[in-house]
């Protein structure tokens, strides 16, 4: 007798039977699994969802773990067609946008209200090289028209621009926040290293300028978690933009910026551009926008204050 033959006397046909339908469901169980795995990847992929996200719901997690990849036994479960799963996926999909941290919704700000016929003029006062570090003609077309604009100083350019500072402060219808002490990748510093970042001009302008800085927008437009909290831990609004005009690329014309702005410019945008000389072009946009473009969209200048404010008064 050979051994399969002695296999065979030895275990029942209801044992072997038993333990093939076993393994199989095993392996069945390991294929949905990685279906469903692929599944919760590829949303996440499409939502961009934090790793550190955590489920809200036990619904999301029964799907995430593939519960009701094959519904079996008796009840409603029993009688969803084998489509059930995705359409579970839809409603993961709100679930997850529901779930995400805080700082990928309202604690970053990157535009005024949609209704809102205003957009705020916002410009960096980043450290330069080379050059005076300021767009005087610039700065003297604003006051000059009345135009209301946001300022974001970096402590570093500050040091070197006090009268400017001053001179800026004095505006009644400007606004000034703070742009990093000098101009540091933030992501690349730990929390406490950002922390001491983001306080250098805030101090600065409070103990040498009696202003409070209430405005902070990270240099490079770059931020993490640990930049996110530590703004919200210093009671500072966190402020970015949702157009990027690109005045400070040497090789875009006026006509070009003006082309782009008109693409995107819309009710609450917050465009940046710079006062620190880098943009040959931007003096001749802002004259264009204010004389042309602004009254054409039916659009209104105003400080970044002012625009997430817009449409909020009392009626």
């Amino acid at each position: 007798m050979n051994r399969d033959a002695e296999r065979t006397a030895d275990s029942p046909i209801g044992q072997r039977h038993a333990f093939t339908v076993t393994v199989r469901e095993f392996k069945r169980q390991q294929q949905a699994a990685e279906k469903v795995r692929q599944r919760r990847s590829r949303i996440v992929q499409i939502l961009n969802v934090p790793q550190r996200v955590r489920l809200r719901s036990s619904l999301v997690a029964a799907l995430l773990d593939g519960h009701f990849e094959q519904p079996a036994g008796s009840g409603i479960l029993a009688t969803m067609p084998r489509y059930f799963p995705h359409m579970l996926c839809l409603i993961l999909a709100v679930l997850l946008i529901s779930a995400m941290p805080p700082f990928t919704q309202a604690q970053v700000i990157k535009s005024g209200p949609p209704s809102c016929p205003g957009v705020a003029l916002t410009f960096d006062l980043c450290p330069v090289r080379k050059g005076a570090g300021y767009d005087q003609a610039l700065i003297d077309y604003l006051i000059e028209q009345k135009i209301p604009a946001t300022f974001f100083m970096s402590g570093k350019w500050m040091t070197k621009h006090d009268q400017q500072v001053r001179a800026l402060l004095q505006i009644p219808f400007f606004e000034v926040g703070t742009h990093g002490e000098v101009h540091a990748h933030l992501p690349l510093h730990s929390a406490d290293e950002q922390k001491q970042e983001i306080l250098g001009p805030v101090r600065l302008l409070k103990t040498k300028y009696s202003h409070d800085a209430t405005l902070f927008r990270p240099p490079y437009g770059e931020f993490n978690d640990d930049t996110v909290n530590v703004t919200r831990a210093l009671g500072l609004q966190f402020i970015l933009w949702n157009v990027v005009s690109g005045d400070p690329d040497p090789t875009l014309t006026a006509i070009q910026i003006e082309d782009r702005l008109k693409r995107f410019v819309r009710k609450g945008s917050v465009i940046v551009m710079h006062a620190n000389g880098k943009g040959r072009h931007t003096h001749e946009v802002v004259q264009d926008l204010h004389q042309q473009l602004l009254p054409q969209w039916n659009l209104t200048p105003m400080t970044m204050s002012d625009l997430l404010i817009c449409n909020q008064a009392a009626p």
